[in-house]
């Protein structure tokens, strides 16, 4: 494939599906498996100084034991707020301050726990491919317009609309290759 519109198309939607297996990745590193990681509260915000803060902004997390998070704030006048934030990001967590530092207890997940965060990898996993699906309709679309613009031959078009396809399928692996890995870390006891 040698036409430079078609491979620009082709390039575009890949960068694309790559985006979008990376979101994926950056959603299930934040699904709890059996260990504490700092990833866990990666989505919780704070009501730091009237606005909402990534709590990555105001403390530095890490994960000195398999079953416990350590929050240090950098601003020690916010550990009330950092609190309020854990609480409220509604993780199933119970932080507790001793003036400096937060800590929390991650407790040990009960099987049937296991299998809805299994379950909800999966459906992660499931609107990623739809997003996947979406671009190459997109990009299979524009494809079309411009073998009808440039006056391409009918070859040209399914050559690339195979090429798409190789590429769609390639994401689409790698999705369920993270998910399935996810899915066996979760549910290891």
């Amino acid at each position: 494939m040698s036409d430079d519109p078609i491979q620009d198309k082709l390039d575009s939607a890949a960068d694309q599906m790559q985006e979008t297996v990376k979101y994926l990745r950056s959603e299930l590193n934040t699904i709890r498996a059996g260990r504490a990681t700092p990833a866990m509260l990666e989505g919780v915000k704070v009501d730091y100084y009237g606005s909402q803060t990534p709590l990555n902004q105001v403390a530095s997390v890490s994960a000195p034991q398999a079953d416990l998070l350590v929050v240090q704030p950098f601003d020690r006048n916010a550990i009330d707020d950092i609190e309020r934030g854990i609480m409220m990001a509604n993780l199933g967590l119970n932080p507790s301050n001793d003036g400096s530092n937060i800590r929390i207890p991650v407790p040990p997940l009960s099987e049937e726990r296991r299998r809805e965060l299994a379950t909800t990898a999966r459906e992660r996993a499931e609107e990623a491919k739809i997003s996947i699906r979406n671009i190459r309709r997109e990009t299979k679309d524009a494809i079309q317009r411009t073998v009808k613009k440039e006056n391409l031959s009918e070859d040209v078009r399914y050559g690339a609309e195979e090429e798409l396809q190789e590429i769609t399928d390639t994401y689409v692996e790698r999705i369920d290759t993270l998910t399935e890995r996810k899915a066996d870390e979760i549910m290891e006891v």
